[in-house]
């Protein structure tokens, strides 16, 4: 069956209305009278009106599009920020194209190009582990390109920024752990350069200087790519088994998931000696074994904000001179 075709000039003439009155009234301007509105959008949804993008696009010289890099969308926080940024979007008529950089600074920066170069109208990211050069996305700001960054951000750059508290998920993630009586906390985590990293291990140290607990770099592992390639996980789970802990407060969902597959398969007696916090959006996190304190971040909540801020600067008549930088708060969710 093929859908007819109508345009604004059909429900314009219909009407016996002017387009210019149709068009105002489908945007719900302030022009044009409640009951004009009321009539259009019947007849609109009574024909199965469907706005042309392409048409409304080269009008007004936006795609109404915005693209989104993440590093891995099958990660479990990724997808639930994903989730949130599509909720604004569509909800103000923007499509969303989603790219991966599975950790490349490379595959980052092919994704971004492509992006601009694809007239999207903004962007949302999270860096990868490898990005280091961040003057490329400044440039594109600087020519009036808008993006917002959130969970992995650049210093350096003036942007809208939507973060958890990570430092404070860091420090309860610590207290929780002494509270229960560990002495010796190791900490794992993903790349030294991202923002993430650095916060988390500011709020453990400060969880073990709060609990009068040595800080040992012995006990602080990196894993640059945050769990993505097993080789390297299953290499620092083995260094930390050569050393003495008897808790670990884990930085990443695929870190978290990663560490506990390794000691499952080769310490599965050390394992049960461990007591183990990590950040963690995972929602089957109640059946992982052994259980887990769980870290969990505002995933949708960041997605929404984010997207909120990208698109009020796409709207802007001016563009953004103030930026915002948003903390939302992590919550500890305890093992029973």
């Amino acid at each position: 069956m093929a859908f007819e075709n109508y345009t604004i000039k059909d429900i314009a003439k219909a009407l016996n209305l002017s387009p210019s009155t149709v068009s105002r009234a489908l945007r719900d301007s302030y022009e044009i009278s409640a009951e004009t509105k009321k009539l259009v959008m019947a007849y609109a949804e009574k024909i199965n009106y469907r706005a042309n993008p392409i048409a409304r696009s080269l009008k007004e010289r936006k795609s109404y599009s915005i693209g989104i890099i993440v590093s891995e969308i099958a990660n479990n926080f990724f997808s639930q920020v994903i989730d949130g940024i599509e909720s604004v979007a569509y909800g103000k008529n923007y499509q969303v194209v989603i790219s991966q950089t599975h950790e490349s600074a490379e595959r980052e920066r092919l994704n971004v190009e492509h992006l601009y170069s694809r007239s999207t109208d903004g962007l949302l990211m999270a860096l990868s582990a490898e990005t280091s050069d961040v003057s490329y996305l400044q440039d594109l700001m600087a020519k009036g390109f808008p993006i917002v960054f959130f969970d992995r951000v650049p210093a350096t750059i003036p942007a809208h920024r939507v973060i958890a508290d990570n430092k404070q998920g860091g420090y309860d993630a610590v207290h929780y752990l002494a509270q229960k009586g560990c002495t010796r906390i190791a900490h794992l985590t993903s790349a030294r350069g991202l923002s993430i990293s650095k916060e988390r291990l500011e709020g453990y140290k400060m969880g073990l200087l709060a609990h009068g607990l040595e800080v040992d770099d012995a006990l602080v592992k990196y894993c640059q790519y945050g769990g993505l390639h097993q080789g390297e996980l299953e290499q620092v789970v083995e260094e930390l088994a050569e050393t003495d802990y008897d808790g670990i407060f884990i930085s990443g969902d695929k870190l978290t998931t990663g560490y506990l597959q390794v000691m499952n398969e080769r310490y599965d007696e050390r394992i049960k000696q461990v007591a183990i916090a990590g950040f963690t959006n995972s929602k089957v996190v109640n059946i992982f074994s052994p259980t887990i304190t769980a870290i969990r971040q505002p995933a949708f909540d960041m997605g929404q904000r984010a997207a909120e801020l990208l698109i009020q600067q796409i709207e802007a008549k001016h563009a953004a001179v103030d930026f915002e930088t948003v903390v939302l708060p992590t919550t500890l969710l305890a093992k029973k």
